[in-house]
């Protein structure tokens, strides 16, 4: 289900790319080129609809992108893999080893040779 919602929004951003390039920055767009306004879609239908689809468009990608995160939230909360890493235990003051710090110059006994 991921991968066809990741689909279905790139196939809504595409089209919402074509939709801003074909509108003119002023407004127009390909209705400019309309130069009859007796037609049965005219320069202010067209722009309008220009402008409806390419809200509709960011609005599907906004919500697909939300349901995308819902899938991706839910398949993380799996386990990634079977293998179990165990934590060692803590240790208590029982079964800590005794290391005591020894300084380096520290005297150490030293046997007298015998003849």
């Amino acid at each position: 289900m991921y991968i066809f919602i990741t689909i279905l929004i790139l196939l809504a951003s595409i089209l919402m790319i074509f939709a801003v390039l074909v509108q003119k920055s002023k407004g127009g767009g390909l209705a400019s080129g309309f130069s009859s306004s007796n037609q049965i879609m005219g320069v202010r239908k067209t722009t309008d609809f220009l402008e409806k689809f390419t809200w509709t468009l960011a609005a599907i990608v906004i919500l697909l992108s939300i349901l995308t995160a819902k899938y991706t939230a839910s398949s993380s909360a799996l386990p990634q893999s079977q293998v179990e890493v165990q934590q060692p235990a803590p240790l208590s003051p029982s079964t800590a080893p005794d290391v005591t710090p020894v300084t380096p110059f520290q005297a150490q006994p030293t046997e007298t040779p015998t003849e």
